[in-house]
C-alpha cells in the first residue's frame, strides 16, 4: 500500500478506481486520496480498491491486453474497409418519374453492403446527410472511427 503525509498532516494513499468518477477520474486510474476518504467512502462503496504493487501489476496486464485487443479490432476494421473501398452496391426500389416511393437510408445501405459484399457495417458508420429519395449514383463514406474510412458507390435504381 502506498501512503505518504500531505502538507495538511493527513495520510494520503493511492487507490485504483473501479468505475468512472467525475471528481477523481476514469475507471482504472490510480489516484491519490486521503486514507479516511478511501476507507470510509470509496472502498466500501466499491468505487476503488487499494493500490498495491500486485493490483497495479494486474491493472497493467489488463491494460496491455485491452490495447492488444483494440489493435486487433482496428486491424480487422482496416481489412473490412479495404474490402469495400471503391466497390459498388445496387439498391433496387420502386420509383416513378425518378422519385422513389419512400427513401434509402443508412440502414438500407449497411444491409446492402452486408448482402452484396459480405462485410458487416454498422448503420451509424454510414455517413449519409439525408435519406436518398431519387434514382441516383453517388459515393457514400463509411467512417469506422479511429481514422479508418472507406467510400462505396451506391446506385439506386428502379425495380
Amino acid at each position: 500500500m502506498y501512503t505518504y503525509k500531505s502538507k495538511y498532516d493527513t495520510t494520503i494513499m493511492k487507490v485504483i478506481l473501479l468505475q468512472d468518477n467525475k471528481k477523481l477520474g476514469k475507471k482504472g486510474d490510480v489516484v491519490n486520496v486521503s486514507d479516511g476518504f478511501a476507507f470510509n467512502s470509496l472502498i466500501p462503496q466499491g468505487i476503488a480498491k487499494l493500490a498495491t504493487s500486485k493490483s497495479i501489476a494486474e491493472l497493467d496486464r489488463k491494460k496491455a491486453a485491452q490495447e492488444k485487443e483494440m489493435a486487433q479490432q482496428i486491424e480487422q476494421i482496416k481489412k473490412d474497409a479495404k474490402k469495400i473501398d471503391k466497390k459498388k452496391i445496387t439498391i433496387i426500389s420502386k420509383a416513378k418519374d425518378n422519385k422513389l416511393f419512400g427513401s434509402v437510408t443508412d440502414k438500407d445501405i449497411a444491409q446492402a453492403i452486408a448482402t452484396q459484399h459480405n462485410v458487416e457495417v454498422d448503420a451509424r458508420n454510414v455517413l449519409l446527410d439525408a435519406p436518398i429519395k431519387e434514382l441516383t449514383t453517388r459515393e457514400i463514406r463509411i467512417d469506422y472511427g479511429s481514422g479508418v474510412t472507406a467510400g462505396i458507390i451506391v446506385t439506386v435504381s428502379a425495380g
